[in-house]
Formats: structure tokens, C-alpha cells, sequence
């Protein structure tokens, strides 16, 4: 019956630590209870005994601890070691109980793999009573009393811990009438609980790979922009090159210039000036978008208004050998007389009035190059 009664404590205080665990670390903190078999001496092991009615009482406690290392802690507890009864020659009963508030030291030292010895010492601050003749005399008192005790417990898990335990408590005396002066031996097993979890030591993290080796940069056109970047390959080394490495191009405005001789008072193109003419047209043929401005001069000799028309049937005839000798399209052509306003030389001279009867053809077009470093 007794077995039943420890074994059904045990498992019912259980329960309630097992539902409180926390996920975290261990923590120094734990709880517990424990039932056994109190003995006190003296009571039926003494001659004088008559009789014994209950020797071997139930006995219960619950604590809880901090451990300040693995090994070592301090632990506060209320203990009740139960009531005995016996009864003398001289026909008197005793019934005497003892209970109280502990507080102690414990040690624990590992001696297998999830088992390990436990010793502890401290004291008890307890009230002792002794109920004799069924009542009719009460006798009590209350002190402080030293006990010790050792253990051998077993880890079931991280957490839970079951102990097999005696203690031995002195100097349990009612000294106020004098009537009882006892110790007391306690065999019984206890349950606790250690609160949080432990967590395993970190595997070591994996050695990082070396970081692969990018392999340099091509510029196999030693433009300055990569190949991986160069959307124009090949370009010449001399040229100057945009962001995707290709050449950058600018147009060039050019212009040629070119003489045709008159005779004085004529607009008849002179033979010796048709090489000058044909060298126009060919540079015309070569570059099919350049323009041509044919500008007709006149000497200083003669009214204004006559030699700016002089100059412009001087530009109008070589224009007209142009589209019709040549082939040059009419639009391409404009012809301009400037009279005497443009001489090449100054002055009336048989010399000045040479030079300044004339005709300039400027070609102008937009020669597109590229731009060079």
C-alpha cells in the first residue's frame, strides 16, 4: 500500500514540471517533491514501549534549488516527516509529528554517465507536537534542528531528475515541557525538474571555398573598352572610341577653290580655264552631296550696275557648262554675280583688271572623319 501511495506522488508531481518546460538554455533554477519513510528514535525502538502503533510514518516534501555550478547548490524546502504513535508500560500514548521549513546546502558528483552521487547539510526550523492520550494533553515546541543527508540520483532526461535520499535530523526536542527528545531517519526517493534546455555547442562553420579567380580582361583591340563591353571590334588604334568601343566620328566642313579667266567686256569662258572647270566637276562627281557656289567677278573700269551684271553671265556660263558638259544637276549649282565689289587686286591696272575679271567656284560639303587620338 505504502509503494502505491510514493509511487502515485511521484508521477502526479511530475506532471505539472514536465508542462512547464521552457525552450530555452538550462537554467540554474529547479523544482521538486519527494515521499518516503520516516523513522524517530526514540519511540517503539525503545524497552519501555508497550506498544507501537505506527513506527514507520509517511513522509513528504517539496523544494526548490539554485544551482550555482553543476556541482553545487543551495536548496529551500518544506518538509513534513509524519506522525508515529506508540503507547509506554505506564498506558500512555504518544502521538508526535514534526514538520517545517529547510534550508541547505547540496553537492553533486558524477559517477557513470547520467548518474551521480549527491550529499547535503542544513537545518530544519521545525515545530514538533506530541498529542498524548488522544488529545487530552498537548505538548508542542518549535526550533531548529541540523540535518545531513546523501543520494544517488539518475538523469531520465535533461531535465527530469529521480533521487533515492536518507537524511538524518538531530536534536527534534520539545523542550518546552520536556517530553520528547528525538532524531529522525528519513529513506524515500524525490522527482525535480531543472528549468530550460541545453543546446548542443555550435558545429565549427565550414571553411568558405576560395573565391574563383576571374580572369582578367580582353582588349584584344587595345581600344581601351574590353571585349566583353566592345560592340565594334577591330577598331584602328588611332581613333578615338566611345563607351561600346566604337569610333567617333565628326563632319568636316571643306572647301575647294578654283580660277576661270574672262576677257575684258566678255562672259566667253577662256579654253585655258576649262581644266579648272573639269577639275570642279570631277571633285562635284566624287562627293554627290557637296553644293556648289559659283561666284562671277568683274574688273573696276565701268559702271557698277554693269559689271554686277557682267559677273553674273560670267558665273551663269560656267554654271551652264557644268549641267550641260558635265552632267551636274542644276540644283546642286547656284550662280552668283558680285560685280567689282570682291576685286582680287585694287587699282585700274592692266594687271588688277586681269586678276579681278573672274569666276571662284566653292564647294562645300560635310566630310564625315573619324576623330583621332
Amino acid at each position: 500500500m505504502m509503494n502505491a501511495k510514493l509511487t502515485s506522488l511521484l508521477l502526479v508531481s511530475a506532471m505539472p514540471f514536465v508542462a512547464a518546460a521552457a525552450e530555452q538554455e538550462l537554467t540554474p533554477w529547479y523544482i521538486g517533491a519527494g515521499a518516503g519513510i520516516n523513522n524517530y528514535e526514540p519511540n517503539c525502538d525503545q524497552k519501555t514501549m508497550k506498544t507501537c502503533g505506527k513506527d514507520d510514518p509517511f513522509a513528504w516534501d517539496v523544494f526548490g534549488g539554485y544551482m550555482f555550478s553543476d556541482y553545487f547548490g543551495v536548496e529551500l524546502g518544506y518538509r513534513n516527516l509524519g506522525r508515529a504513535e506508540w503507547t509506554d508500560y505506564s498506558d500512555v500514548r504518544d502521538d508526535v509529528g514534526v514538520k517545517g521549513a529547510t534550508l541547505g546546502l547540496v553537492g553533486f558528483w558524477p559517477i557513470a554517465q547520467d548518474w551521480a552521487v549527491s550529499a547535503e547539510a542544513g537545518a530544519m526550523n521545525y515545530l514538533i507536537s506530541n498529542k498524548q492520550q488522544y488529545g487530552t494533553h498537548y505538548y508542542s515546541d518549535s526550533g531548529v534542528a541540523p540535518y545531513f543527508g546523501v543520494g544517488v540520483g539518475y538523469n531520465i532526461t535533461e531535465n527530469l531528475k529521480l533521487q533515492a535520499k536518507y537524511r538524518r535530523y538531530e536534536n527534534l526536542d520539545e523542550e518546552k515541557w520536556n517530553t520528547l527528545s528525538m532524531e529522525s531517519n528519513y529513506w524515500g526517493l524525490e522527482l525535480s525538474y531543472r528549468f530550460g534546455y541545453s543546446t548542443p555547442a555550435p558545429m565549427p562553420a565550414p571553411e568558405p571555398a576560395p573565391a574563383p579567380v576571374a580572369a582578367a580582361p580582353v582588349d584584344s583591340d587595345h581600344d581601351g573598352v574590353t571585349d566583353d563591353m566592345d560592340q565594334c571590334p577591330n577598331t584602328p588604334i588611332e581613333h578615338k572610341v566611345d563607351a561600346k568601343g566604337c569610333s567617333i566620328y565628326v563632319e568636316k566642313l571643306e572647301t575647294l577653290k578654283i580660277a576661270a579667266k574672262f576677257d575684258n567686256n566678255s562672259s566667253v569662258v577662256k579654253p585655258d580655264s576649262m581644266a579648272d572647270i573639269e577639275k570642279v566637276a570631277s571633285f562635284m562627281n566624287k562627293y554627290p552631296k557637296a553644293d556648289l557656289e559659283i561666284s562671277g567677278h568683274a574688273s573696276l573700269p565701268g559702271k557698277a550696275s554693269y559689271n554686277l551684271w557682267l559677273s553674273q553671265k560670267r558665273a551663269d556660263a560656267v554654271a551652264k557648262i557644268l549641267v550641260d558638259k558635265y552632267g551636274i544637276a542644276a540644283s546642286r549649282i547656284t550662280a552668283k554675280g558680285y560685280g567689282e565689289t570682291q576685286p582680287l587686286v585694287q587699282g585700274t591696272s592692266p594687271e588688277a583688271n586681269e586678276a579681278n575679271r573672274r569666276i571662284e567656284a566653292h564647294i562645300s560639303f560635310k566630310n564625315k572623319q573619324a576623330l583621332l587620338k
